[in-house]
């Protein structure tokens, strides 16, 4: 008998079962801190998280900010996505998301709340195409997801590609004059990006003609109209260029080439002033 006065297989025995506790703490500990992390990867199919985004416009954000794994509700092809009923299979995919993207003036919203239950997180989006914004939202959503490396990779080719847009713009004002316009409220980004001077802003709701004349006196050279809300000529007979800027990405859901397609009119535009 050991000197202890236990015997030597009661010992072992018991030694054992320590460490087997031990190493069931562990696994329970490890288990437990899991659940206390956000449940998502990076982005990656099969391992990335589950977006549904109500239109391309919260889809491309999302594709920006790492997430692979990205379904879209309203085709591209609708004109005006706030009109959008969503489908049962719709409703179905958001059942199934990790993730739910969803903008508060779209009217579907509650439904597609109504459809996520308690399983998938909703995600208001600000859906703003004003660069700093941009880089904001990116940025969050990258660290709800846990891709912010993919984010912050994304962030940097964008500020890089803006300002050389912006940059470009400016060097095609007017007799090197920065324009006047007049802006959609949801297409003031553009005016921004090209250093527009912002003399007036219309909309959602259609012009009045009040509105109209207070608009005109400002004498702008462009009126920058919304192609999804468009309620047609804004200021008729004033001689002002009525653009139409893009805010929804293709289906591609990427966002640059929406700053790419503005900074083209908008360039063409000034040069033949």
């Amino acid at each position: 008998m050991p000197r202890t006065g236990v015997p030597l297989p009661y010992r072992t025995v018991r030694v054992g079962a320590l460490a087997l506790s031990a190493a069931v703490l562990a696994v329970t500990a490890t288990a437990c801190a899991d659940e206390n992390q956000p449940k998502k990867t990076d982005a990656g199919e099969g391992g990335g998280p589950v977006v549904v985004a109500t239109t391309t416009w919260e889809g491309a954000f999302a594709k920006a900010a790492g997430a692979k794994d990205v379904t879209v509700l309203v085709p591209p092809s609708t004109h005006h996505a706030p009109d959008y009923d969503p489908k049962p299979s719709d409703l179905a995919a958001v059942a199934k998301a990790d993730f739910v993207l969803y903008a508060p003036f779209e009217p579907y919203a509650d439904k597609i709340k109504e459809a996520a239950g308690s399983d998938a997180e909703l995600v208001q989006v600000n859906l703003d195409n004003d660069a700093p914004k941009a880089v904001r939202e990116v940025t969050r959503l990258g660290g709800l997801f846990g891709t912010e490396v993919a984010a912050e990779k994304w962030t940097k080719t964008f500020e890089r590609e803006y300002a050389k847009l912006s940059k470009d713009l400016k060097s095609a004002w007017p007799d090197g004059r920065s324009p006047a316009v007049v802006s959609q409220v949801f297409t003031t980004w553009s005016a921004r990006m090209a250093g527009a001077r912002t003399v007036g802003t219309y909309g959602p709701e259609p012009v009045k003609a009040s509105q109209v004349a207070e608009l005109a006196r400002k004498k702008p050279a462009f009126v920058l109209d919304n192609a999804h809300m468009s309620t047609g000529t804004v200021l008729p007979g004033t001689g002002a260029e009525q653009l139409r800027i893009v805010n929804y990405p293709k289906d591609d859901l990427e966002l640059l080439p929406v700053y790419r397609d503005a900074a083209a009119q908008l360039k063409k535009a000034m040069k033949a002033e």
